[in-house]
């Protein structure tokens, strides 16, 4: 009998240790983490003399000609490098009698609107300029390509259009803060935004 309780014991021990060795590997997923970036100081420099409008723009943003094949004199790119971000720049010259400002207008809102689909929301606001003039700033909330868009015109003889752009499959949430940061370069366009006559 004691070798059977001796068997008995040893074998509920070996069972505990097993039982006790054991341990929960249930999956947990990880929370959502968020990519760190890193924003420069705001910083800005003078557009050249070459186009028909000047503005300050981020030091931070490189300067260049729109190679688009249907781009014109003076369109031009804001691309933000480390971002993969773009502002695309247009400009209508309305001292062509063809070029009315009120279908520029419309194509400005026509090219808004087609994101109406896949935007959960759209803020347009009306910006005061500093040069006497009013400038459109339209944000985008949602899975859109662009975010933010905004156009001005002095409705004689100017019409200028900006749209940002990025190159890359991030969620909009994920690049609200350099969304944010690129607003406020946008700003800064439009309140030291003037003609060249």
């Amino acid at each position: 009998m004691n070798i059977k309780r001796r068997y008995l014991l040893q074998a509920f021990l070996c069972f505990f240790v097993l039982l006790s060795a054991c341990e929960d590997n249930v999956y947990l997923p990880k929370p959502k983490g968020y990519n760190r970036i890193d924003l420069p100081e705001p910083a800005f420099q003078i557009l050249p003399d070459t186009f028909p409008y000047k503005f300050s723009y981020s030091n931070y943003a490189e300067l260049s000609a729109d190679s688009n094949e249907h781009a014109e004199r003076y369109w031009a790119n804001l691309y933000y490098k480390d971002f993969d971000a773009i502002i695309q720049i247009t400009y209508k010259s309305l001292s062509n009698p063809d070029i009315k400002p009120e279908i520029l207008l419309n194509e400005a809102f026509e090219l808004t609107m087609k994101h109406d689909a896949k935007a959960y929301g759209i803020e347009e606001k009306l910006v005061a300029l500093p040069n006497g003039q009013i400038a459109s700033l339209t944000e985008l909330e949602g899975e859109v390509p662009t975010q933010l868009q905004f156009f001005t015109s002095d409705t004689l003889r100017h019409f200028f259009r900006g749209a940002l752009y990025f190159n890359t499959a991030t969620k909009n949430d994920s690049l609200a803060p350099i969304i944010n940061f690129i607003k406020n370069d946008v700003m800064q366009m439009l309140n030291s935004f003037e003609w060249k006559y």
